[in-house]
């Protein structure tokens, strides 16, 4: 080492003085003020074997004695300062070893006491814990978004298994990710007290970067438009083709399927569950209120479903029903094409009955949320109402539908003029035969 005279060393960072002075052995080297600290540098590269290093260590010892019993009684100002000036002092001690493991990485330039630039490899994906190369793994899967707000990435969907990654709540929300997106990110291994390992950030989500889907508008502010293509549900049951041809609705549509007590409401929208579960690009949520018990099997068998049985308070009714519409609104404002089969808005309160079937829209150039939902009446917003027939249903005579006070709004837009005049046709019918 090249010996260097007090003028070099007293233009030198604190923490160059230290790595010269770990070089040279010196000991205590981190708690001798910078003055100090040349002097015990000198004498040392002098060969005086660090007299001068063990006398500045012993008097800054003493001082600090002198301080501490002072500071039982009370500090004033001057002492208060030099009680804080060594503790400024220490503070970039930890970056010479920084440095050190820095110059594996890449340049890193000191000005004064401050890094001005840390240059990091491509193959590095992340810095942390101050300045060590972390290079996670990235991985990829499906959100399963838990009921407490936190989530997993499943790697092999939709079966859980150990190699899923954990995410936090506080990512979920940032990042408003449903289950069903499709995310990527790095991940870090679990540690001591944990099952499973973490994702360290999202980075994309649905093949988008995160950023742009955090800046993307929100769901009500999406312009949107009649519903324009109808839904095809290619049923031989008589019910299912009567409402495909007579009482038609498609994406982004706002339906209600009224009726009286044991009219078959629930039974229909089962029906168009299975069906529309069926079609390839439409995601199909179920969101059960104040259903029966022994009802439950008979949705689950079809898909799944957020359910609440009848013993549910009003206001655990309305929140299972608004969860569900959330996450169906974050992906039709991704572009997705989702249903929401609602039984029964009979459930909720009048007010949050209407905010319900007001999710439903098609956005223009866009994904869209239709909304299915059984209910006593009519509620009013609707764009397709499908009566069913109380009388028809208990003698089984099938399709139960009501046709004289069941419609479409602007059904030529989902069926065209030949299809729109057909429906006014038969509907002219039916009341006549009344």
């Amino acid at each position: 080492m090249s010996i260097l005279d007090r003028s070099a060393l007293e233009q030198s960072p604190l923490a160059d003085l230290h790595a010269i002075a770990s070089e040279l052995s010196l000991d205590g080297y981190r708690r001798l003020r910078k003055a100090d600290l040349i002097d015990a540098i000198i004498a040392r590269q002098s060969g005086e074997n660090g007299a001068a290093a063990a006398e500045a260590d012993e008097e800054t010892s003493a001082g600090r004695r002198r301080r501490g019993r002072r500071g039982g009684r009370g500090r004033g100002t001057s002492a208060a300062a030099d009680a804080e000036e060594p503790a400024a002092e220490e503070a970039p001690s930890e970056r010479p070893a920084r440095r050190r493991r820095g110059a594996s990485l890449g340049a890193e330039e000191v000005e004064g006491d401050a890094v001005t630039d840390v240059s990091v490899p491509s193959d590095v994906s992340d810095v942390s814990d101050g300045g060590r190369p972390a290079g996670e793994p990235v991985v990829e899967g499906v959100v399963e978004v838990l009921p407490n707000g936190s989530g997993f990435l499943r790697v092999s969907p939709p079966e859980p298994s150990d190699d899923d990654i954990y995410i936090s709540a506080a990512q979920v929300k940032r990042c408003e990710l449903v289950s069903g997106d499709r995310i990527s990110g790095p991940r870090r291994a679990p540690r001591r007290s944990e099952r499973f390992a973490s994702l360290v950030r999202v980075d994309t989500i649905n093949d988008r970067p995160a950023s742009e889907v955090a800046d993307s508008a929100r769901f009500e502010d999406l312009p949107a438009g009649f519903p324009v293509e109808r839904f095809k549900l290619g049923s031989d049951d008589p019910t299912l083709k009567a409402l495909e041809f007579l009482t038609p609705f498609g994406r982004g549509s706002r339906v209600t399927i009224t009726g009286a007590a044991q009219a078959g409401k629930s039974e229909a929208l089962r029906r168009l569950a299975g069906v529309l579960a069926g079609i390839e690009d439409l995601t199909v949520l179920v969101a059960l209120a104040g259903v029966r018990g022994e009802e439950l099997a008979d949705w689950e068998s079809l898909t799944p479903a957020a359910a609440l049985s009848s013993s549910a308070s009003a206001d655990a009714q309305t929140q299972a029903v608004e969860r569900v519409l959330d996450q169906a609104k974050r992906l039709a404002s991704r572009g997705n094409h989702v249903v929401v089969l609602i039984d029964s808005l009979a459930a909720l309160s009048a007010g949050s009955a209407r905010r319900a079937l007001a999710c439903a829209r098609r956005v223009l150039d866009g994904g869209s949320l239709s909304v299915i939902a059984a209910a006593p009446d009519a509620l009013g917003g609707e764009t397709t109402v499908i009566a069913l027939d109380a009388t028809l249903t208990a003698a089984r005579r099938f399709p139960a539908v009501d046709l004289a006070a069941s419609w479409t709004m602007r059904p030529e837009l989902l069926v065209g003029d030949g299809g729109a005049e057909l429906i006014v046709r038969t509907r002219a019918e039916a009341l006549d035969a009344r």
